[in-house]
């Protein structure tokens, strides 16, 4: 069975994280025959929580996991990790404007940017989940120089499941039969759910979805709304943000990291701009269309943009040079 993989999951007494170690635990992600060490990262106050956590994992009896490491220190945390997945980070209270959610988000992922930097292996993979996620991202890369920025993404698979999902209920088929779907930009309200270049599996033939829903005012209004606000429609139901189907996104994201993706088909994550084909600015962590092999991804090139799509992803790009702007300038303060 080989040397255990080391993964930190942070924000680890969190809901998210609830629903998410159990799948980790028993082999999703890393495959059946892979042994791991599970390292929980969270705040102080937050210990005795993931103490049950960590008694509830033991009670799994996962044949996989070989040690589980609860600590609130990053020098224990971010030592020699063979994935990250960062998934705390400072939620956004009533009241609380964006610029002040970025400032104290940039604080923590300054400080966890420089302990992989200083800690982890320079091989490790990071997966940034706690929103923003983009900007988030972008300031934990810049704070860890020493690790390639390609080995940094954060996750826009959810927002990429919602839009498969919904083509798939308007069409009756399943979520599998919908292919290529892209989520271009932020994991914001902004970003831009694209079914141009998406195929969907109808009776046995690949057909484009304008062909297949036949209906190009839902495409162009409700879906994409539908897909930009699912977030803010499941907090209003459920009263408390997104925990399951975030934590299926993130097994999918990293698995596909792991594992690479099925041939003929590419998925959408968020991933350093640089050397882009699309007019997308340099230096943003901006969500594209991706194919990954050997844990490397590749941006896919050369799909056609008509003036529709343009719009859009210029729009969330501006947002997302916007956050930048204002995160690097804490950074410097932080």
């Amino acid at each position: 069975q080989g040397e255990p993989i080391r993964v930190l999951v942070t924000g680890a007494a969190g809901q998210i994280a609830y629903s998410l170690l159990y799948s980790i635990a028993k082999g999703d992600v890393f495959g059946k025959e892979q042994p791991l060490v599970l390292v929980l990262l969270d705040i102080t106050p937050m210990m005795t929580v993931l103490e049950g956590v960590v008694m509830e994992l033991q009670d799994c009896a996962l044949p996989l996991l070989r040690e589980v490491i609860p600590t609130d220190k990053e020098e224990v945390a971010f030592k020699d990790l063979d994935i990250a997945i960062l998934v705390g980070s400072m939620p956004r209270r009533e009241g609380m404007e964006r610029k002040d959610l970025l400032k104290a988000n940039v604080k923590i992922f300054k400080s966890q940017g420089a302990a992989l930097d200083k800690y982890a292996k320079k091989t490790v993979k990071v997966v940034v989940v706690g929103n923003p996620a983009n900007t988030n991202c972008l300031i934990a890369s810049k704070s860890a120089p020493s690790i390639p920025k390609e080995n940094f993404s954060c996750l826009t698979r959810l927002d990429h499941n919602r839009a498969k999902s919904q083509i798939a209920l308007k069409l009756g088929v399943t979520a599998n039969d919908v292919k290529n779907v892209i989520i271009w930009g932020n994991h914001s309200s902004t970003q831009y759910p694209d079914v141009n270049h998406a195929k969907v599996n109808v009776k046995g033939k690949e057909v484009g979805v304008y062909e297949a829903i036949k209906d190009d005012s839902w495409l162009k209004g409700d879906f994409i709304l539908t897909v930009q606000q699912r977030g803010a429609a499941v907090i209003k139901a459920r009263k408390l943000s997104s925990a399951m189907s975030a934590a299926k996104a993130i097994c999918d994201h990293v698995r596909d990291i792991w594992f690479g993706t099925p041939a003929g088909e590419f998925v959408s994550m968020g991933v350093i701009s640089d050397g882009n084909s699309y007019g997308v600015p340099e230096d943003l962590l901006y969500s594209f269309p991706v194919v990954i092999k050997d844990k490397t991804w590749k941006f896919v090139e050369g799909l056609p943009i008509n003036d529709f799509s343009r719009e859009k992803m210029d729009l969330t790009a501006k947002e997302l040079t916007e956050e930048k702007e204002t995160a690097v300038e804490f950074l410097s303060s932080a």
